[in-house]
């Protein structure tokens, strides 16, 4: 578990600012902090925070970039694992920052170290994991999980580079244990041809996952029951109606989606994908996008003088509520306490759990 430091400095005041004032003071702040502070913020972030940015895009893009500036200080506007892992990424003397500590990942809690120890334990009453599984986490993770797998010969992976690493996986051993994310494990294992039936669920809170020993002799990939709430929200009923309406529309989705949503979908990527594909398109051209609602939003204006049509898959308000915790007012008062030489919210993950989960990070990045 990463160790947070806090400045015990009142945030009281800057709760109740004004949306107005909050955005004045916040870039009063970075003038002040001029290049000794550099402002991460996620695709899935608010408009109100995300027009502070001086570096956007995904989470292991931004924690490599920070790591690449002279900033004393990597201020994240994303949530607890991003922070962690531009923590483990970054040089020695750079702080990583979370302006809010409530800003989490409810995907990131459905699998704890205990859980996954618990499940190592046993496996190991009925093979020998060490020898036959290979832990793959989601970066989307802790980092107590990342050293896990780095401790165990296992590695990280992204929503981008997931086949190539279950490839390097299964070239080292037959099963792979993917967790957090069943839905990026199963589209993953998809791609890959593995059938549907050799991919079995562990239920973290079951003895043995709720699986019997044949079952796990069977699987070759074993999916935690982890999803994101977000991408939860979509469903095939939304695109089926979509291309009723619009038949020459384009549907493209995000790999945490649901395998019935992947299926119907015509293109799936990353963050960074997703925008690509809709930006490299064709003009006047409408797609339907399986992903959180601030990224679609923002797309959709950035496209429309093309003619593009953007449309949000979901009928309901569906976003990212822990990445909306940080706001305006969190963020001044983080920058504001920056520039007058107080840190508050520091990140910063023990020394030898980062050692462990960079082991598993640096795999990645070597594998894609």
């Amino acid at each position: 578990m990463s160790v947070v430091q806090i400045v015990p400095i009142s945030f009281d005041r800057f709760n109740a600012l004004a949306d107005r004032e909050a955005t004045e003071r916040i870039r009063a702040a970075k003038a002040r902090l001029g290049n000794k502070a550099v402002l991460l913020c996620h695709h899935y972030q608010r408009a109100d925070v995300y027009q502070h940015a001086d570096l956007t895009g995904d989470s292991l893009k931004l924690s490599r970039l920070a790591s690449q500036s002279d900033a004393d200080y990597i201020v994240f506007c994303g949530v607890h694992f991003m922070a962690e892992v531009a923590d483990i990424l970054s040089r020695p003397e750079q702080i990583s920052i979370l302006p809010d500590l409530a800003a989490g990942c409810s995907m990131a809690d459905m699998a704890s170290l205990a859980k996954v120890e618990r499940a190592w334990r046993e496996l190991s009453s009925v093979m020998n994991p060490d020898e036959k599984v290979t832990p793959v986490t989601y970066i989307n993770s802790a980092a107590d999980l990342k050293a896990f797998c780095g401790e165990h010969g296992g590695i990280v992976c992204t929503s981008s580079n997931a086949p190539k690493i279950l490839e390097w996986s299964f070239a080292r051993r037959e099963k792979v244990l993917f967790f957090p994310d069943q839905h990026l494990g199963r589209w993953s294992g998809h791609k890959m041809g593995i059938p549907l039936d050799e991919m079995a669920i562990w239920n973290p809170d079951l003895e043995m996952g709720g699986l019997t020993k044949a079952q796990i002799a069977k699987a070759k990939i074993i999916l935690w029951h982890g999803y994101c709430s977000v991408h939860q929200m979509f469903q095939p009923a939304h695109i089926i109606k979509f291309r009723n309406q619009y038949p020459d529309g384009k549907v493209i989705s995000h790999p945490e989606c649901s395998f019935e949503v992947c299926r119907q979908s015509d293109a799936i990527g990353s963050t960074e994908t997703i925008i690509r594909t809709v930006k490299d398109s064709a003009p006047d051209t409408r797609w339907l996008v399986g992903t959180e609602l601030n990224l679609v939003e923002r797309l959709a204006e950035e496209v429309k003088h093309e003619g593009k049509i953007v449309q949000f898959m979901a009928p309901t308000v569906c976003m990212c509520s822990t990445m909306q915790r940080i706001d305006p007012q969190h963020l001044a008062w983080t920058l504001e306490n920056l520039a007058d030489g107080r840190v508050v919210n520091q990140i910063k993950v023990p020394e030898h759990e980062a050692g462990l989960a960079k082991i598993a990070l640096q795999r990645m990045l070597d594998a894609s």
